[in-house]
């Protein structure tokens, strides 16, 4: 009888970070593929005794879809143990296809991205009134190309708060790219291993984030935050103003007391 494989974001470093259900699972697994580049191993401690556990970093995609195979034959359970939220720059869509070829059931289980573990660790909200309600998720091209019109210049432009993975080697070209989308100067952040026991925090502005980021020698494993919700004036939300109204809490009492009715 065939087991079912198991897609988790591990989260963006802190192994606590991962969910309780992603955890659960892991304990139960006879199988484990880690990315061992990004993912920390203390999750490795929570796996039960005789595990077999794979690095992904030395595999190919055949390789860890051979591994994948072979102890789904033996009725094995398998966890394909991804960085952050498999879903975001987690090439788990080529898995997927593969084990869909060979009629393997997977699952995917969520997990806490690098990107919203960056805000936090600025304590920041990427969505503020009157500021922007959009947030864009991209990254330069390098030996990865880029979409037509996904351009970082042209998607700058629209003035959303921005998360830039996958981008930190290319910080001047990150950084003059933004300058013409956003067409002005704007706040900006990198945030190095978001939520590791070193993670470093530089905040900076398009006219000296480069020369921050290279004094600090940064070069990988961070997330570069843009936009004006890093500091500037805002509109408090609607959704606790005391005279607006919504579906639950619609007439209520100013009265303290009716709060705890």
């Amino acid at each position: 009888m065939r087991e079912m494989v198991y897609f988790i974001g591990a989260g963006p470093g802190d192994a606590d970070l991962i969910t309780v259900k992603g955890r659960d699972i892991l304990s139960k697994a006879d199988v484990v593929i880690y990315a061992g580049s990004l993912v920390s191993k203390e999750h490795l401690e929570f796996c039960k005794e005789g595990v077999r556990i794979f690095n992904s970093a030395m595999m190919n995609l055949d390789e860890v879809i051979e591994v994948i195979k072979q102890s789904e034959d033996k009725g094995k359970m398998v966890v394909r143990l991804h960085t952050g939220d498999p879903s975001i720059y987690g090439a788990i869509k080529e898995q997927m296809d593969e084990l869909k070829t060979l009629g393997i059931d997977y699952e995917v289980i969520p997990g806490v991205s690098s990107f919203t573990a960056a805000a936090a660790a600025i304590k920041s909200e990427f969505t503020l009134p009157k500021v922007t309600q959009t947030v864009i998720l991209t990254r330069v091209e390098g030996r990865t190309p880029v979409p037509e019109g996904e351009d970082l210049e042209a998607l700058a432009k629209i003035g959303a708060s921005m998360a830039i993975f996958l981008s930190i080697s290319m910080i001047d070209k990150v950084v003059a790219k933004l300058r013409r989308g956003y067409g002005r100067n704007v706040p900006i952040v990198v945030v190095e291993r978001a939520t590791w026991e070193d993670e470093r925090v530089i905040y900076g502005t398009l006219d000296d984030i480069s020369e921050k980021v290279k004094a600090a020698n940064i070069t990988k494993c961070a997330q570069i935050l843009v936009g004006d919700f890093i500091d500037c004036d805002y509109e408090k939300s609607k959704l606790y103003d005391k005279s607006f109204t919504h579906m639950f809490r619609e007439g209520i009492n100013e009265d303290s007391s009716d709060l705890h009715k």
